[in-house]
This record gives C-alpha cells, sequence and structure tokens, in this order.
C-alpha cells in the first residue's frame, strides 16, 4: 500500500539512520549521523542499497524525531542521502537540524528539485537520470563513480558545469575496485584537479 507523505517534509520514510564515521568523498573521516530515505527511481544496477528503491518498505518517521536521535550523539554533522532524499521536501528537516547546530551534508544524484538548507552538498550524478541545473550549480563536491573506462569521459562533461571552487572526485565503483582503481591512479596523476575517493568506511567494517 502507498503510503501518503506530506508533502511540507513532517514526515519521511526512513530507511535507516546510524551514527559512524563518512566514508568517501570531502567529508570522509569525519563522526556523522546517516539518514537513509527511502525511495528511488534513478536505478543503478551497481547499487549497494537496492532495498532503499521502494519508499513504502520504510515507515514514515516524523522529522523531529530524526533531529531528536541525532542530538543523541557527540558528532554534529548528518549525512542524508538514499535512495534519493531529493525526491521529498527536505526544509524543514534541515532547518530543524541546524537550528540544534547540527550541520547539514546532502548525498545526491540531483534528478531532482533542490529543497532544504545545507552545509554541504555532494553531488553524485548518474547516467540513467541527469542533474538538474540548480543543483550543479551549488555542488560543493562532484563525486563520480568510476565503473567503466568510458566514465572518465563522462565526469569531465560534468566537471565542466560545476562552480570552479567545487572539489572534484573520482572513486572505483566496489566490485569492480581492483580493476579500475589503477586507472583513477593514473588518471590523477595526469589531471591533478580530480582527486581519489574511496569508500574508506568498507575498508574500516563500519556501516
Amino acid at each position: 500500500m502507498r503510503q501518503e507523505i506530506p508533502e511540507n517534509g513532517t514526515m519521511l520514510p526512513l530507511m535507516e539512520e546510524f551514527y559512524t564515521i563518512q566514508g568517501e568523498g570531502f567529508n570522509t573521516g569525519k563522526a556523522a549521523y546517516f539518514i537513509r530515505l527511502g525511495g528511488c527511481d534513478v536505478g543503478c544496477h551497481w547499487c549497494d542499497v537496492k532495498e532503499s528503491w521502494d519508499a513504502s518498505l520504510h515507515p514514515l518517521t516524523s522529522a523531529d524525531t530524526i533531529v531528536q536521535n541525532a542530538l543523541k550523539y557527540p558528532g554534529k554533522a548528518v549525512v542524508i542521502t538514499g535512495g534519493e532524499p531529493l525526491i521529498y521536501n527536505l526544509d524543514y528537516l534541515t532547518s530543524q537540524l541546524q537550528k540544534n547546530g547540527i550541520a547539514t551534508f546532502l548525498e545526491t544524484s540531483g534528478a531532482y528539485p533542490l529543497s532544504g538548507s545545507w552545509d554541504w552538498i555532494c553531488l553524485s550524478p548518474k547516467k540513467f537520470k541527469s542533474p538538474r541545473q540548480e543543483v550543479i550549480a551549488l555542488a560543493n563536491e562532484l563525486k563520480v563513480i568510476v565503473f567503466n573506462k568510458t566514465d572518465f569521459k563522462w565526469a569531465e562533461e560534468h566537471s565542466a558545469h560545476v562552480e570552479s571552487k567545487s572539489k572534484l572526485y573520482l572513486q572505483p565503483e566496489w566490485s569492480k575496485s581492483k580493476e579500475i582503481t589503477p586507472l583513477i591512479i593514473d588518471y590523477v596523476m595526469a589531471n591533478p584537479k580530480w582527486e581519489i575517493s574511496l569508500q574508506t568506511h568498507k575498508f574500516l567494517n563500519i556501516p
């Protein structure tokens, strides 16, 4: 049965929430509370959280409850991810987090209109659904998952549209990391505007 999700963002389909160490991208190594929302139609075949795709499988949870849960931990940053979190109106959730002194980090494909108030936006575009211009323009970080050699050209196409101060990362797709990582190393050495992002949480065996 399909859930009726309030458009004002006061209730959201919560797949999971947990306190951990951010494992990838610019904020790697920082303590953060992860908020994973259910629902995604981007459909990456290599997605490692396919159980997040169907929003109806995840309970509607009060945004106020999510904020109170985040406040239980000493780290004062949250990562809001999915799924694709921008399917929902995130204005209320992020405003309440920031009012309580918690920094807000977004991880998004950019395929939906931007909502919410953000301290950091990580744009990780996918070939299956193009990112929107307003998200590209505000991205603090462009993180491209490299699955095959053609992804380098695709990454360059997107890097031409983000702000010059945006951080640029290439990250090997986990299941092909042994094959892809050497290619990324060579590419970054030849194109030093890019940096390497690794899924360090998987090496550390943490969520």
